[in-house]
């Protein structure tokens, strides 16, 4: 079967704006991805641990303030370049998910893709290139927009009566979405999503040499203004997650 063709899928366009809103205080990387991904991770003082796809730094160097030594690894210049102004203490590397050569290390006690897997064109490839990273025995942490409830143009939020549910028009097909990068500002730049049933991740796991031992479930921590759908659409956020973390173990 022929690789997937190589397709930009970088996010160095939006760089300020992206490293922003991750870090602000109620953005869901910080106030719930974060302080789930280190409860589940338990990443402690010297672990080596590789960051694959960290954008501009903000998992690596919260990551690194375990005191664990952290490698990050990201395809675009101009995010790789904000996450080394900050001025810590992680290693920065500029090379592909596709393609670790670039990073010399190996033996790593752990490895992160962070909202990140659904955005690399050649997943499988990211899975293996991250095995040959980690020692036997090393953790692989994934955390993906839920492949079972958000799918680009494929999924949606509907109502019933007094019943918020969730809409699922496709689920198997595997697809690909160009979404717009920036919500309200230029609609022309855009990257690409791409879907892949629970089967496609669980299938790679195994052929790169994981065992997937365990998986969460994550959904929002907002609330609704007070209103006449309040009560139904926090019901739906408790119910409906958002996010899926899935723990790999290099066999």
């Amino acid at each position: 079967m022929a690789s997937p063709k190589k397709e930009n899928t970088s996010w160095g366009k939006v760089a300020s704006w992206y490293d922003e809103a991750v870090s602000q205080k109620d953005s869901y990387q910080k106030s719930l991805i974060l302080p789930n991904i280190l409860r589940m991770s338990e990443v402690k003082k010297g672990d080596n641990v590789i960051d694959i796809a960290c954008g501009t730094g903000f998992f690596s160097i919260e990551l690194s303030k375990t005191g664990a030594s952290v490698v990050g690894v990201d395809i675009s210049q101009e995010l790789l370049e904000m996450a080394k102004s900050k001025k810590s203490a992680v290693e920065f590397i500029k090379a592909s998910a596709e393609d670790l050569s670039l990073v010399k290390k190996t033996g790593f006690d752990k490895a992160f893709i962070v909202l990140a897997l659904q955005n690399i064109n050649n997943a499988k490839k990211a899975l293996s290139e991250c095995s040959l990273k980690l020692k036997t025995g090393g953790k692989l942490y994934i955390v993906l927009n839920h492949p079972c409830f958000r799918i680009p143009e494929f999924s949606n939020w509907g109502w019933d009566g007094d019943v918020q549910y969730r809409k699922i028009e496709r689920y198997l097909s595997e697809t690909k979405t160009e979404i717009q990068m920036h919500p309200g500002a230029d609609p022309k730049i855009k990257t690409l999503s791409f879907h892949r049933p629970l089967q496609y991740y669980f299938k790679s796991f195994e052929k790169a040499g994981f065992a997937a031992t365990r998986i969460e479930e994550w959904n929002s921590n907002k609330e609704s203004e007070p209103g006449p759908r309040a009560g139904a659409e926090n019901r739906a956020r408790k119910e409906i997650p958002l996010f899926m973390a899935i723990e790999c173990m290099k066999l």
